[in-house]
């Protein structure tokens, strides 16, 4: 196991301090320069999962309010909405300097049988036949200034292979819809849990990107201010997230300087496991205007 694997399952085991209050670590996870959205999810639903002993979530609503402070811990607040004999409902408030930065409300499900469908598996390459990060990152190094360097190049914990990549200085307007593969190894014999509060980090990654693909903008332009404002997840089978599963992405709509994002996930048996949706700032930024 790597040490950011390592790392990121220490981040998610989170430390209770009193009954339904639980502390997280701020640091680590995808950025140094706030804390990732994936990050304040999957904690959260690990603090609701540590009120809810006998079901399993079924999907999960949150708000991005405030950016995270990698520098200090995240207490997390759960509050115990209902216990009913189907579904159990629980809220939890991610606080830092006393005032909240994300809130996420969860339901949680008793296993039933009932009818089953779902759409087919998109038919794309496999893995094999894609780049992980580090190579695909690897021609950039020189465009990215030395103050961004070590955190553009740094480690992660999960794997990530994009279908048909974009360049990521001078990209092309193309298709809202797009591809990657994603898992991670060190997920391996972790508790179905732990499986949803992985996949729940790695859900926030390159969603908001596909609202910047018909605009033929990127991050790393300098012409963009992004954001997440809100997550939402469905899960739908068992997750065994060291295995690669297949994220389709699309943006049916950008306006207000807002994109809206869905994805949904796949494994490789072609299982549709879960189903995402998020709504993203998308803000143009303004030249400053040279006085005369």
């Amino acid at each position: 196991m790597t040490d950011v694997a390592r790392q990121l399952l220490e981040l998610l085991d989170i430390e209770q301090l009193e009954v339904d209050l639980f502390r997280g670590i701020g640091s680590g996870g995808e950025t140094t320069t706030r804390i990732f959205g994936g990050h304040v999810i999957a904690q959260a639903l690990m603090a609701a999962y540590r009120t809810v002993p006998d079901r399993m979530c079924h999907s999960l609503h949150a708000y991005f309010i405030r950016p995270g402070d990698p520098s200090i811990p995240v207490i997390y607040q759960v509050d115990r909405a209902r216990d009913g004999g189907s579904f159990t409902t629980r809220r939890v408030v991610a606080i830092q300097h006393g005032k909240q930065i994300f809130n996420l409300s969860a339901s949680f499900h008793v296993q039933e049988d009932g009818w089953d469908y779902q759409h087919k598996m998109p038919d794309v390459k496999g893995p094999e036949h894609w780049l992980d990060r580090p190579d695909l990152r690897e021609p950039y190094i020189e465009k990215i200034s030395p103050k961004h360097r070590d955190d553009f190049l740094r480690e992660r914990p999960i794997e990530i292979r994009e279908v048909d990549p974009r360049d990521l200085f001078e990209p092309e307007k193309t298709s809202d819809k797009n591809y990657l593969w994603f898992r991670m190894e060190a997920a391996k014999g972790q508790s179905p849990i732990m499986q949803h509060c992985l996949l729940a980090y790695a859900s926030d990654m390159n969603l908001l990107g596909s609202s910047l693909r018909p605009h033929g903008l990127t991050w790393f332009q300098g012409e963009v201010m992004t954001a997440s404002l809100d997550h939402a997840m469905w899960f739908h089978a068992p997750i065994d997230f060291s295995d690669w599963h297949l994220y389709e992405l699309d943006a049916p709509f950008t306006g207000g300087a807002r994109g809206f994002n869905r994805g949904l996930i796949y494994n490789q048996n072609g299982q549709l496991a879960a189903t995402t949706a998020q709504e993203g700032l998308m803000r143009p930024y303004k030249k400053k205007e040279v006085a005369s």
